[in-house]
């Protein structure tokens, strides 16, 4: 979750110190988790995660179970580790979680040739992705929301 908080002229230590402090009185409703370096392409696992955008974990779950892909299976451990996090690290409730956005976003790029005719070579590049998965309780922010 990413706040504004205005500098107003502070020095950089003082400003660090008032944001910490801004930080860590707010409520978190947020979980999320990264899978880094993971071997499919971007493009191929972006229609999975746009799939699940805005849904309920219970639906998403459903959706990437009966989902032919690969990258559905890679993004089903990612939002369950997501859950986990908001779970176990942020006592917030399963039942309440949707997942608030999944992007995919690209990664390095493995360079391999390939021998073609009369000496020459092309260039094979085998993508790989970093997904990551943030998933939000609706009632922790709808009261969130009644506070300010």
């Amino acid at each position: 979750m990413q706040v504004l908080i205005k500098r107003n002229g502070m020095k950089r230590s003082k400003f660090h110190s008032v944001r910490k402090e801004k930080l860590a009185t707010m409520p978190i409703f947020e979980a999320r988790a990264v899978a880094k370096f993971v071997r499919i392409s971007p493009r191929k696992a972006r229609s999975v995660a746009n799939s699940i955008k805005g849904k309920n974990v219970s639906e998403a779950f459903t959706i990437l179970e009966f989902s032919p892909k690969k990258a559905a299976r890679i993004i089903k451990n990612v939002l369950k580790s997501a859950v986990a996090n908001a779970v176990n690290n942020h006592n917030l409730s399963e039942e309440n979680l949707y997942v608030y956005t999944c992007y995919v976003n690209d990664g390095p790029r493995m360079k391999r040739l390939w021998p073609r005719g009369r000496g020459s070579a092309d260039i094979i590049q085998k993508r790989m992705s970093h997904i990551t998965v943030i998933v939000r309780d609706k009632e922790a922010e709808k009261a969130a929301k009644e506070e300010k």
